[in-house]
């Protein structure tokens, strides 16, 4: 058995309304058709992966519990969420393993942004 990639994250948010406009708005992720299930929820294209987003009224995030998306040039991805009224954290540098920040969606969900390093040239 090999599992190829991530296909979609599921996250509950307590305002789907809300939260559609946050991944859509600020962070640019497309809206993608989704099936009626009965309940609130939207889907997302985020490149070759999917957000689905599923309403829970009284959704708390969990603590410690993120996901990241890769962006290629961290302080350029910070600059426009500023300017789209996102608060990201700092930079923190990894050594050997790149660059990270961090924000919030409305419903306290915790993202990480990853720049990852560039490979360096071969050493012999």
């Amino acid at each position: 058995m090999r599992l190829e990639r991530i296909h979609h994250v599921s996250l509950n948010v307590r305002d789907v309304a809300e939260a559609e406009r946050f991944y859509t708005e600020v962070l640019g992720l497309r809206p993608l058709p989704r099936p009626d299930f009965g309940f609130p929820g939207c889907w997302l294209d985020a490149g070759e992966q999917q957000i689905h987003l599923i309403e829970q009224a009284d959704h708390s995030a969990p603590e410690g519990q993120y996901f990241a998306f890769e962006v290629a040039d961290l302080e350029a991805t910070i600059a426009q969420l500023a300017q789209r009224g996102a608060q990201p954290s700092r930079v923190f540098d990894l050594p050997g393993a790149g660059r990270q920040a961090f924000l919030r969606d409305p419903s306290g969900n915790l993202i990480e942004l990853n720049q990852p390093s560039k490979p360096g040239p071969p050493t012999d």
